[in-house]
């Protein structure tokens, strides 16, 4: 009995946003580069040419022939990129998810963290993209020795887990670095006979997640300071001028100022910003954690936080 199952060639060059980038995409980088007056990383102009390419069969493509009936498809390459391309992103997004689901995360409780972080500090992680890792780490180890406190575990008593990815774009496709941290709602111990024994935690309180932000925020300020990105002086903390630096981040970094703050970079409109965003109180730097349970929510949880822009 044949499969009912059939596949249909992705055409990207019949929507809106190929043609968009098609028609456009030269004009406004000869538009930028003047505007600036300097020349636009190599890097920006590769991810517009790939999409161009993506699933266009004269870029390239495979054959593939039906054993049975000899049927022939004709399969596009694909430029696997991270910008902007829709198909590649949503194809990652859900292959990770699986891979995560099914050979990483064990069937315990899991929550989601999301670490917001203010506009400045924006700005110095996208300028400087060798800070997030250690950022990273700050917010691991202060989750991570919160629930061993809830376990009344030592340090070298217990091991937590999490997975993050890094987001580097808001809701409105503007430059957003954010950290979505899936981290094991408890701890492991080995019992008696070596095996893993998994604590539950319970969930935190408003107080907890307060007091918790508190040390976060006190650790990166610290952590900042010491690596000089951060100046305190008469009782105030400020951003250290960046040091000497190439062509490409002079040119980058007013750009990336405009689009953490929602604002047109360039034209007879720089400056003004193109919407108004939702008020949030500074206070919530860490997102409220939503307990995920993992046969239920995990994949979909962990789809969301690998989503393309």
């Amino acid at each position: 009995m044949a499969s009912r199952l059939h596949y249909e060639r992705h055409r990207p060059e019949q929507t809106t946003l190929y043609r968009l980038v098609q028609q456009h995409a030269a004009s406004f980088i000869a538009h930028t580069e003047a505007s600036t007056d300097a020349e636009l990383p190599r890097f920006i102009k590769d991810e517009f040419d790939a999409f161009l390419e993506c699933g266009i069969l004269a870029h390239g493509f495979l054959r593939l022939r039906c054993g049975e009936c000899g049927h022939d498809k004709l399969l596009a390459f694909s430029c696997k990129r991270r910008g902007f391309c829709p198909s590649c992103g949503a194809r990652r997004m859900s292959q990770t998810a699986a891979h995560l689901v099914d050979h990483v995360i064990p069937h315990v409780p899991v929550r989601q963290w999301v670490l917001s972080l203010p506009i400045p500090l924006r700005v110095l992680l996208a300028a400087q993209p060798e800070l997030v890792t250690p950022v990273l780490q700050v917010v691991q180890r202060v989750v991570t020795r919160q629930l061993l406190d809830d376990a009344g575990l030592r340090a070298d008593e217990g091991h937590g887990g999490a997975v993050t990815l890094i987001q580097r774009f808001g809701s409105a496709a503007n430059l957003n670095i954010h950290l979505h941290c899936l981290v094991l709602d408890g701890v492991y111990r080995c019992d008696a006979d070596g095996s893993p024994a998994f604590i539950e935690a319970d969930a935190p309180t408003d107080d907890e997640l307060h007091a918790l932000l508190q040390t976060v925020i006190a650790r990166l300020m610290k952590m900042l300071t010491r690596r000089g990105v951060l100046v305190e002086d008469m009782g105030q903390t400020y951003l250290a001028e960046p040091d000497a630096d190439g062509e490409e981040a002079r040119t980058l970094r007013p750009l990336q100022a405009a689009a953490i703050t929602y604002r047109i970079a360039f034209g007879p409109r720089a400056g003004q910003k193109v919407l108004t965003p939702e008020r949030r109180d500074a206070a919530r730097g860490l997102g409220p954690p939503a307990a995920v349970r993992r046969h239920r929510r995990i994949q979909p949880a962990r789809r969301g936080a690998g989503r393309s822009p």
